[in-house]
């Protein structure tokens, strides 16, 4: 069976990490990208040179529409998706409660949440049984921010990771006897460009003497989990969540 998988957010970080892994497994593999088509074409572009299979996909995940359009795109170009790692995410600017706005918390919701609910829609109509599918999997990137909190940094954005809990639990019960699979990881302190976004790209390296394991972890780390989630090894694993937090 070809093996067609969609990385949403696999310009950068644990998505271009996961997404070069993949094609090393023999995923045909696309990746979506909001605005860094050069960093993107330099994935797919990494894939192809390995003898690998990669199209770059440009798509606000946001957006009902561009989502449906990303998806029917990567059916003509690829085939029918059997892997979906909904990965795309915003954090923005540091801030307390107390500096939230409304037009800010919508922001994250829009991407982080709704997004990957649009994603997973679109996969499931593909994957699933009752509509001629073979089946499939789904591995949301949630964030230990969802069990910690992130007081006084990220709230709006551990709450957005929550909800991804929610949907990653309630989803696998829902499409489990349609032949897919739902399950989570949740990353901790992660080396990747995100930091920067929310205004520390140092984060990491002043928060890693607080873990149990005195260090940040890898991109290439959380794709491994991705990539196992995915196979038939995990076969019998759904609605199921991998922290990889350093023990935090």
């Amino acid at each position: 069976m070809t093996k067609v998988v969609l990385v949403t957010g696999g310009s950068r970080g644990i998505g271009r990490a996961t997404a070069l892994l993949l094609a090393e497994k023999g995923y045909l593999v696309a990746i979506s990208y909001l605005h860094n088509q050069q960093a993107a074409q330099n994935v797919v572009a990494e894939i192809n040179a390995k003898g690998g299979v990669g199209l770059a996909l440009q798509a606000d995940i946001a957006d009902e529409s561009q989502v449906v359009a990303m998806f029917r795109q990567l059916h003509a170009q690829l085939g029918p998706v059997t892997a979906l790692v909904n990965n795309a995410g915003i954090l923005l600017q540091q801030a307390t409660i107390e500096d939230l706005t409304a037009e800010r918390i919508n922001l994250v919701l829009g991407t982080n949440v709704t997004g990957y609910f649009l994603c997973c829609r679109e996969a499931v109509k593909t994957m699933a049984k009752r509509h001629g599918g073979r089946g499939g999997a789904i591995v949301n990137v949630s964030s230990a921010a969802a069990r910690l909190g992130s007081p006084g940094e990220y709230v709006d954005y551990a709450a957005s990771k929550g909800a991804i809990d929610t949907l990653t639990t309630g989803l696998a019960l829902e499409v489990a006897a349609q032949g897919i699979r739902v399950n989570a990881v949740r990353p901790g302190y992660i080396y990747t460009e995100m930091h920067a976004s929310g205004g520390e790209p140092g984060r990491v390296d002043r928060v890693k003497s607080q873990l149990p394991m005195q260090r940040g972890g890898q991109p290439e780390e959380v794709a491994q989990a991705i990539a196992w989630l995915l196979s038939d090894a995990a076969s019998y694993v759904t609605g199921s969540f991998i922290d990889l937090a350093g023990g935090k």
